[in-house]
């Protein structure tokens, strides 16, 4: 080996310098990126070199195997990375190291004063190296020099010797003859504070974490580290279901196996491979607070995102996976990422195709999806926003219903409308806090008289999401609440006896005095006191105004705005009943009478405490001792 001359001394130009400052002098908690970021370089020069040696092109060192090959000396604090890649010239080393990313290292530093870091780049996002083509440099975080010795695939060609400790300067020389090999090798001298990455362990596990997946080895000291195969990129069919779970687990550090996963390729106008997993259970539903979307993304095998969030909608933060597109630059930044167009095409096709499969297994397999959707329901009532994919995710929601046995049974809302009779034009649904009180809800008296199905919801966002939803099929979703008796017209009851229906009474008349006294007994605490049509075993219940929202999506509204303001109702009685029929008769005699207010009272607070508003019993139980007390004393009495 002869060098051709005095090596050749040239400065970095002024962009570059300030870039190296801000890279050598910055605290970053992510230093190990250089590693990722240097085997990336090397894993595409080797696939340059194999493009030209497939295309049948005359390269030098035709026999060198195609490998990624890493030193370490702890003792010279000395990392070594070399490939048998393409290699430079000395004009491609002049245009990729000097000067290299000239734009790149602009837009870096712009990127850095909008608020990534501070004016030092000091707590600078360290995923911005690499994406604006700055990667090589990235090298002097750990570096206090840098020897890089290439020689290109060109038979013809030199080997070029560059040499810089980052602080302004570096160094050109030539190398004549065939010692060198093709590829090109950095021997990096570390800082005395960065000798862990002369560390054999340190560098294993940065290459596990980032470099995993680069197709071709990865030796340390001549062993081999990347063992794992890029199972997204093979075929299915030839995928077992222990590599997959294998997999699942290397990726997500989950112990336990996968639910189901989703393992797609598309090939045409867009390119992607993905593999993605439902897991069995979700770090939310332990209460660890709400996550985020996090798949990881590569680009040419390389890790470029361990946790992109722009490749599936929030509502599918549960599912873990892989993404890969050869379409997306790999030195696209994350500013850049967020508004790819390739990255929103992913996102619907995934989107598409994951809401496809649950779909499946919810018809193929209703036992298993009644297991997907305990565990991940909270996430899918999320997706009612998605405009784009409503259609499909109104068929994966499920309910139970009035006619189920218990809670376990459920349906969904075409299994609804399947049941429902000639002339329903309505979906029915009532929020509350257990099967055992809506089954007693006064509300759902004339429902459950004609026989009619309703949903019973008890998760706070249930209501919420249907009344979003508005309509399923041109069938309106309709609180309970809100109802018309007349709506209900449809309904036959099934029994033709007299006493099985309320009567038609023409009394109504006769209990306008209590609505009368009602009234202003009670006040601006109700909106309005009419007689019921909803009623059949009760006296009396509250509902929401036509202009009104439920009770229960005014308490979530008032628990939202933090108000201890009371809502105001309307109040209906039953005229049919007893109880009303009694206090008309007794309003007659005497209206102002103490028994009527004390009965006024009672019946209105009943209902606050039914519908959750009562916030203080104690005038209710004191109300109700006294009650008692005189009805104990006139039956003594008697």
């Amino acid at each position: 080996m002869t060098t051709t001359g005095e090596s050749r001394t040239h400065e970095f130009k002024a962009e570059i310098k300030q870039l190296l400052d801000i890279l050598i002098h910055s605290i970053y908690t992510s230093k190990d990126v250089f590693v990722r970021e240097l085997i990336s370089n090397a894993a595409d020069a080797l696939e340059k070199v194999r493009f030209k040696q497939a295309a049948g092109e005359d390269v030098f060192g035709k026999d060198q195997a195609l490998a990624i090959r890493i030193e370490t000396n702890k003792d010279e604090r000395l990392l070594v990375i070399s490939d048998s890649g393409i290699g430079m010239t000395e004009e491609e080393v002049e245009t990729n190291i000097g000067t290299i990313a000239h734009s790149g290292a602009t837009a870096f530093l712009e990127q850095l004063k909008k608020g990534s870091g501070d004016s030092e780049g000091k707590d600078a996002d360290i995923n911005l190296i690499g994406r604006f083509g700055v990667g090589f440099y990235s090298v002097f975080m750990a570096a206090e020099k840098v020897v890089l010795t290439s020689r290109s695939a060109n038979q013809d060609s030199q080997a070029i010797v560059w040499t810089s400790d980052g602080a302004g300067s570096y160094t050109v020389e030539t190398i004549e003859g065939n010692d060198i090999p093709r590829g090109t090798t950095i021997e990096i001298h570390l800082k005395e504070d960065d000798e862990n990455f002369a560390d054999e362990a340190e560098i294993k596990s940065v290459i596990t974490r980032y470099s995993n997946f680069v197709p071709f080895p990865i030796l340390v000291n001549e062993q081999r580290v990347n063992q794992t195969t890029a199972l997204w990129r093979e075929p299915a069919r030839q995928i077992t279901d222990e590599q997959y779970t294998e997999f699942y687990k290397l990726i997500s550090h989950d112990y336990q196996d996968p639910m189901m996963r989703l393992h797609h390729s598309l090939d045409g106008a867009l390119q992607y491979n993905a593999l993605l997993f439902v897991p069995q259970s979700s770090p939310e539903l332990m209460g660890f607070g709400e996550g985020e979307v996090s798949l990881q993304l590569y680009v040419q095998r390389v890790l470029i995102d361990g946790s992109n969030k722009d490749c599936l909608p929030n509502y599918l933060r549960f599912v873990k996976g892989v993404v890969e597109s050869q379409d997306i630059p790999l030195n696209v930044s994350r500013e850049t990422l967020q508004q790819n167009r390739v990255i929103h095409k992913i996102r619907d096709n995934l989107t598409r195709k994951l809401l496809d499969r649950f779909l499946d297994l919810a018809k193929n397999d209703p036992d298993e999806y009644k297991t997907f959707w305990k565990n991940f329901q909270r996430f899918l009532k999320e997706g009612y926003s998605d405009f784009a994919n409503r259609e499909k995710i109104q068929e994966l929601y499920r309910f139970t219903t009035s006619r189920a046995a218990d809670d376990d049974e459920i349906i969904g809302l075409a299994d609804y409308v399947e049941h429902m009779p000639e002339g329903q034009s309505a979906i029915y649904y009532l929020s509350g806090p257990t099967r055992e009180a809506l089954d007693r809800d006064p509300r759902l008296e004339l429902f459950r008289k004609n026989k009619v199905e309703v949903l019973y919801l008890y998760d706070a966002a249930d209501e919420f999401v249907l009344s979003a939803l508005g309509k399923y099929k041109e069938k309106d979703l309709v609180s309970a609440e809100h109802a018309k008796p007349g709506d209900l017209k449809f309904a036959d009851s099934g029994s033709d006896s007299t006493e099985d229906k309320p009567e038609e009474t023409s009394e109504k008349s006769e209990v306008q005095p209590v609505i009368d006294r009602f009234k202003e007994i009670l006040g601006d605490r109700v909106i309005d006191v009419r007689v019921s049509e909803r009623l059949v075993d009760s006296p009396a219940c509250l509902v929401g105004d036509d202009n009104q929202l439920s009770s229960h999506m005014e308490k979530m509204m008032r628990m939202m705005n933090k108000s201890e303001e009371l809502p105001q109702r309307v109040l209906e009685i039953n005229a049919n009943h007893a109880l009303i029929q009694r206090l008309a008769k007794t309003i007659a005699a005497n209206a102002n009478g103490p028994f009527v207010e004390t009965a006024c009272e009672h019946l209105f607070e009943g209902c606050m405490l039914l519908d959750g508003y009562l916030t203080d019993p104690h005038e209710l139980v004191a109300r109700m001792n006294q009650v008692l007390t005189d009805a104990a004393g006139a039956k003594a009495d008697g």
